[in-house]
């Protein structure tokens, strides 16, 4: 996209359509191996620094390389009993999953076929910076029928997914998950699937992410960028239009405004409720549920009826198993569960939070009647039960990030509000707000205040960081922000490059909120 003459953005970073980047002070190029610091006395360490590919050579692996051909397309897909146009990878939503041994080279050409530039981003994993899939700071865009060949080791086991991270590519088709197998552990499952989750409008009675921003950001009102009040905290407001997309979604767990957008449909592995997936499960087998949200405005409440889910992965990372009826997951958040199904068939539910509508799929065992179905707008009582809470979290012993000092300490406020629609970070949007400059081996620790009446979840990209300051506090990528509420977050500096902190909320980040986490020398 382009940042809009009446706010004085130029075009930047993130999510340019026209693939246009002004660099940031003291944000290295692509190019290069970095560019002065903006405070005159330190150098950016950029993709193209030996660093990148030093700190690469240490992750080791095991020199197999597995290989994948991908494009990204228009395509046409029957969702339910519609039909619609939107951009997909290899003409399915989700695309086709991925699946790689952890320590093995992946290796990945894209071809773009869209009628724009694209990049891919391989959320949730510490790659080498070059491959991060950031438009013009640790890559070129991919123009149209161009192509690029993403290779990196692959270091962390567990699930994770990859979208574009240009305009707002993502509320289209243009995601898939990434399977990265444990080497050490395989796995007692007898199923192992994988359950994307999704909010969509694109094609369906003219709708378009394109036109739903416009309409957001062509609101009027009262408020300023870094307001938390007012106009501001309108936050889900109605403008009273049936052609507009604000939504006036409400949630207590959320802390208030559940969302900004009002979609047409919520998908389970891209089918809605009247075309149900049915998962199969052996009589007396064990399922293991690889939950991702890859939604751009909406998080879900997931339960399976008549059974309890035990937690044993968040954001990839491997966390003491805890019993709990439902969990609550943010864009751009990962769960693994397990379940051992109970004879017969079971809706699996994911209720789109404050906004009065589920996405949902059936676990069949196999013993049970193949035309036996729950209803599909059954809500099972296990969505109001236990809520699985980050408290409950605990990363095992292996995974956990020992206590430190922070040698840097920042306070971060996430501002904005919907009436003028703008969120950003400390009040301001990505191309004003100064880098984050950090050095190889240091303890960070990142506090996020939010000020807003809406909840951001926060992705962090090329690391994963403990939630809060305990020892035992679970490894983390993505995490929810709630209204007035501080999160706190540690991470080791061991990935050097330019990386990007920023909310997974597509039409936030489009806007603006988001900041540069830069390596210096």
């Amino acid at each position: 996209m382009r940042y809009t003459p009446k706010i004085g953005r130029r075009e930047f970073l993130v999510m340019t359509g026209a693939g246009g980047l002004a660099l940031l002070a003291g944000c290295g190029s692509q190019s290069d191996g970095g560019t002065s610091s903006g405070n005159g006395t330190r150098t950016t360490i950029g993709p193209g620094n030996p660093a990148v590919a030093k700190a690469d050579k240490a992750r080791g692996g095991t020199g197999k390389v597995t290989s994948f051909d991908l494009a990204a397309a228009a395509t046409t897909l029957a969702i339910g009993s519609r039909e619609v146009k939107t951009w997909a990878y290899g003409g399915l939503v989700p695309g086709k999953e991925l699946r790689v041994r952890q320590g093995d080279t992946l290796e990945v050409n894209l071809r773009n076929q869209l009628p724009e530039d694209t990049t891919i981003h391989w959320h949730g994993l510490a790659i080498r910076n070059d491959m991060d899939g950031v438009p013009d700071l640790t890559q070129p865009v991919i123009k149209p029928d161009g192509s690029f060949t993403y290779r990196f080791v692959v270091p962390d086991a567990g699930t994770y997914w990859f979208h574009p991270h240009m305009g707002l590519q993502l509320d289209r088709g243009l995601y898939a998950p990434l399977i990265v197998e444990d080497k050490a552990d395989p796995g007692d499952f007898d199923v192992d699937q994988v359950v994307v989750l999704d909010d969509w409008l694109d094609g369906i009675d003219g709708k378009t992410p394109e036109k739903t921003y416009k309409s957001l950001t062509s609101m009027s009102g009262m408020g300023n960028m870094g307001g938390g009040g007012g106009m501001g905290d309108m936050g889900g407001g109605s403008m009273g239009s049936g052609s507009m997309p604000m939504s006036m979604a409400q949630s207590d767990l959320l802390g208030g405004d559940a969302g900004d957008v009002t979609y047409p449909l919520h998908l389970i592995n891209g089918r809605p409720p009247e075309d149900r997936q049915t998962i199969k499960v052996a009589a007396g087998g064990r399922a293991r549920l690889r939950l991702i949200n890859a939604g751009s405005d909406t998080a879900y409440r997931v339960a399976l009826g008549g059974h309890r889910l035990t937690v044993t992965h968040a954001d990839g990372y491997a966390v003491e198993p805890v019993e709990v009826d439902a969990i609550l997951i943010g864009m751009g958040e990962r769960y693994d569960v397990t379940v051992s199904p109970k004879s017969g068939a079971w809706p699996l539910v994911a209720l789109a939070e404050g906004k009065d509508a589920v996405a949902a799929a059936i676990v069949r065992t196999s013993d049970a009647s193949q035309t036996s179905a729950p209803p599909a707008d059954v809500q099972p009582k296990e969505l109001d039960g236990r809520l699985l809470s980050y408290t409950d979290l605990s990363a095992v012993e292996a995974d956990r990030l020992p206590v430190a000092k922070a040698d840097v300490d920042q306070k971060v406020k996430l501002t904005g509000s919907m009436m003028p629609y703008s969120w950003a970070f400390d009040g301001k949007a990505f191309d004003k707000h100064p880098p984050l400059d950090i050095q190889q081996g240091q303890r960070v620790r990142v506090s996020f205040e939010n000020t807003t009446s809406m909840w951001h979840p926060i992705h962090l990209h090329g690391h994963t960081f403990r939630l809060g300051t305990n020892a035992t506090g679970p490894r983390k990528d993505t995490v929810n922000v709630l209204p007035k509420q501080t999160v706190v977050i540690e991470f080791d500096a061991d990935n050097p490059g330019q990386w990007m902190a920023h909310c997974h909320n597509t039409y936030h980040l489009e806007q603006g909120m988001a900041m540069l986490v830069s390596y210096v020398g």
